[in-house]
Order: structure tokens, then sequence, then C-alpha cells
């Protein structure tokens, strides 16, 4: 098994973003046996296809690679890089440009949803990108990735293209990668609107819980969170339509590591004025160190870059013989 997983170098990072990827992440990595791999990276190229300031993009990069050292991916037994410091992401994408067709780009989600009326005005990254996110996975003979439901889309083009190239040059290069849906990974939403995903974009800070809020700050935040005067039930599944209860019921489950239904035979029958006191306590626990711990990387950003620096060293190392092979299929290596 080789895993392949990327995520675009962002600042503010927050509770839904550990609890439904970084975890998520940690455990694969804490799964793998020897001769298997996990590679991470920060998509800091993928970043391109919006107006970037050079100057946060840096910054961001290295407190994206803080936060996920400080959440548990390791640096020796996970392979953490930035996708600029391996150049062959961006040589094999332009080979797989050749393949991929203009139709299937045209159809993707995300490019007509981004897109919408302005097309013409957004930059070709922006419609290229799938080509890159499929050469991030075929590069490494991937045969998993992460994937949400709004990136199953991309998976399949990266499939096509990787079958495509395969049948055209009459090779049996690329692997076809199959997604890896985590049953646990869930989704957390607004602590201020349990229909609206937790977002770093929401005008309102205490909508969210934030990786560096302080021990205050977060019993704060889920102290004046929304609910309603019902007790908690029996069972998550008789919470029907209550979606700010079953929001905090799913926060704790998973920083419990435990099920929605254990949570309530713990707590069926009480109020809010006894759940949210146990879940900030138990925030509290398990968030405090993450942000010590990034507190403290953040304060020594030279070793954070040295960390991605062998991530990179190894990934190169990885992504050598891949794009060697694909030069040699095109007729390009001479």
């Amino acid at each position: 098994m080789r895993v392949v997983s990327g995520i675009q170098p962002t600042g503010n990072l927050h509770l839904g973003n550990y609890l439904g990827a970084i975890k998520q992440w940690v455990a694969m990595q804490d799964s793998m046996k020897p001769g298997e791999d996990c590679l991470f990276f920060l998509a800091d190229l993928h970043a391109l296809s919006q107006p970037v300031v050079p100057a946060e993009l840096t910054s961001n990069s290295i407190e994206m690679a803080a936060t996920l050292l400080a959440c548990g991916i390791d640096s020796d037994r996970a392979i953490l890089f930035n996708q600029a410091r391996v150049p062959a992401h961006s040589e094999l994408a332009w080979i797989l440009g050749g393949t991929a067709r203009m139709g299937w780009l045209n159809r993707m989600t995300q490019w007509k949803d981004k897109a919408g009326k302005s097309g013409e005005s957004q930059s070709v990254a922006l419609f290229t990108y799938p080509v890159l996110q499929a050469a991030d996975v075929l590069l490494y003979q991937a045969t998993h990735v992460p994937v949400g439901e709004d990136q199953k889309q991309h998976l399949e083009l990266a499939r096509d293209i990787a079958t495509k190239f395969n049948n055209d040059y009459g090779v049996e290069l690329f692997t076809l990668p199959e997604p890896f849906v985590s049953k646990a990974a869930p989704r957390i939403m607004s602590l201020r609107d349990g229909s609206a995903k937790m977002s770093k974009s929401d005008p309102s800070d205490a909508s969210r819980i934030n990786l560096v809020d302080s021990d205050d700050t977060i019993v704060q935040k889920l102290k004046k969170a929304k609910t309603d005067p019902e007790p908690l039930p029996a069972t998550f599944a008789e919470l029907g339509e209550r979606p700010e209860a079953k929001n905090l019921v799913t926060i704790y489950s998973a920083l419990a590591d435990t099920t929605t239904d254990a949570v309530m035979a713990e707590f069926g029958g009480k109020g809010f004025g006894a759940f949210k006191p146990a879940l900030a306590d138990l925030a509290v626990a398990k968030l405090g160190p993450i942000r010590d711990r990034l507190t403290a990387l953040l304060g020594d950003r030279a070793a954070v870059g040295a960390a991605l620096a062998k991530g990179s060293a190894r990934a190169n190392a990885i992504a050598a013989p891949t794009l060697l092979a694909a030069q040699r299929a095109v007729g390009l290596h001479v």
C-alpha cells in the first residue's frame, strides 16, 4: 500500500480540519506496515491557481507543516514535503496534459462551481489543476488516495488519464489509485449554525475552534455554542432534526475516539448544561497539547523547513523512476 494525499497551505486551521482530515492522516501513518508508505504534501503549486501573496504562501507553508507535525505526523515514519520541492510534479503534469482531454476538464464540477460565468477571466491553472492532481498521485504509483465526496471526480479523472496514457503508449506504467474513504472522518459543522460547515472564512471566530486557541477560549466557545433546550436522547438517531446537538455529539465522539451512540449512552437524558462542560474538558485535553507543540514548532521555523527538506529528498527519490519511464514512453528521453 502507498497512500498519497495533499493539503493546500492555508493558515489558521481549526477543529474541522483536524478531525475531518489530519487526524485521519495520522491514523493512516500509524497503520502502515513495513514497506508501505504514506506521502503527505503541501500543495503549494496548487495554491498558484488563485492570486497569492508570496510572503504569505511561504509563511503558510511552514505553518501548515508545523501543524501537521504538531497533530502527530512523524517525519521519520511518513514522507512530509512541499510539492514545489519535487519538480517531477510539474514535469509529469505537463506530459499528462498531452493525454488529458479538454472535455474531461470542462466536466469537472469544481471548475464549473468556481469559474461560474467568469471562466474566461480565471487562471489557466484553475482549469488544469486536476491534471496536476493526477500527476501528484500517479507520480508515486499511489495505490490509495484519501478523498472526500468533493474529490471523487478528480480521482476518477486521474484514473482515466492513467488508463489512456498506458493504452496510448502501450505501457503498464501507472497504477490506478483506489479511493480511500474513511468512515471515521466526521463532518464538523459551525458552532453557531449546525447546517453550515466549520470554516475559517466564517466572519465569526466563535463559529470555530482554532488549533491555536487557548484553553479558556475553547471552553468559552463551547459554552456559547448554539444548542436547543431539549435533553439528549438515548441514541444518536433520535436526535433527528437537531443539527447543533448532532454536531456537538459528533465532535465529542471524534475527540474521544468512540461512537456517537456510546456518547449518547453516557449522556442520554442529560441536558447541555452537563454535556457542554464535559465536551470542553475533553477538547482542552486533546487540543491543548497540539497547540503547545505547534507553538514550539513555530518558534523554530528552520527545523520545520529542515523536516520538509528531508521529506522532499525522499519524495524525489521515489518520483524519479516514474518520471523517467513516462519520458521514455513518449520519446522525450534520448
